[in-house]
């Protein structure tokens, strides 16, 4: 693995005038190094979602997190886009683009000329993108006519045209079937063992283990537990977090399919 890529340290976030009036996040720090695959896990309501927008940079925060030793909050946004790509969950709100159209907003990055046009390469990593993630067949279709799954894949292939070295997904496999499911566990894999750095909010404990070797456990904005999956990923851990015996749950499931 590399160097530190990503630093949080006594981070609060929240949504009132300052983070700290009401915050959702309350004072967490861990690090991450590039190439690394982190899965934050957590009940509805902890501060997943929150914590990913604040490494974003979408939403304020107080305390610090450093990406490459920069501040988030004093980069440009075109700087911290050229450092990281964000997946949200849908919104449910669309403009009346095509699927082409929509991947292609993900290359504004690259688009040096006063129009914005893009060039061969962003057209050719536009396609690569499209053909990967199974749109082809509807490029040409208008993001409103899409499914949930359709949906899911052309934003996440917005966020990869972007070429960066960080990706931040917000539940990529919502609405996604089995057999996207398992292609873009394959994919993901493949991305971070060229070594990329991945970061991913999930609920599907299967899926974070299929993807991730650092595990950060949030429970009412607090971290639970950050580290490996032998030691994050305890039974004691998980009935914590969830308010559950996870493992005989998931042994029940398992036995469904013997």
């Amino acid at each position: 693995m590399g160097e530190i890529i990503l630093e949080c340290r006594d981070l609060v976030c929240g949504y009132g005038r300052k983070p700290s009036d009401n915050p959702i996040i309350n004072g967490i720090s861990f690090s991450l190094k590039a190439g690394e695959s982190l899965a934050i896990l957590g009940p509805n309501g902890c501060g997943k979602t929150t914590l990913l927008r604040a490494i974003g940079g979408i939403i304020p925060y107080e305390g610090s997190i450093r990406i490459d030793g920069r501040e988030v909050r004093d980069m440009k946004r075109k700087e911290l886009a050229s450092k990281l790509a964000i997946m949200s969950q849908l919104s449910g709100v669309y403009f009346s683009y095509t699927v082409e159209e929509t991947v292609m907003q993900g290359r504004y990055l690259y688009c040096d000329n006063i129009f914005g046009v893009p060039g061969k390469r962003d057209r050719e990593v536009v396609s690569e993108c499209i053909e990967n993630t199974g749109l082809l067949k509807i490029k040409d279709k208008q993001i409103g006519q899409l499914s949930g799954g359709q949906l899911q894949r052309v934003f996440l292939a917005r966020t990869l045209v972007q070429e960066t070295p960080m990706l931040l997904l917000d539940e990529p496999t919502n609405h996604l079937d089995l057999k996207y499911q398992a292609e873009l566990t394959d994919f993901l894999n493949d991305w971070r063992v060229a070594g990329n750095t991945l970061i991913g909010v999930y609920h599907d404990i299967n899926m974070a283990m299929l993807v991730a070797d650092n595990y950060l456990l949030l429970k009412d904005g607090e971290i639970l537990c950050f580290g490996k999956k032998d030691d994050a990923l305890t039974g004691d851990n998980l009935k914590t977090l969830y308010g559950l015996d996870v493992e005989a749950y998931m042994q029940k499931r398992a036995g469904l399919w013997a």
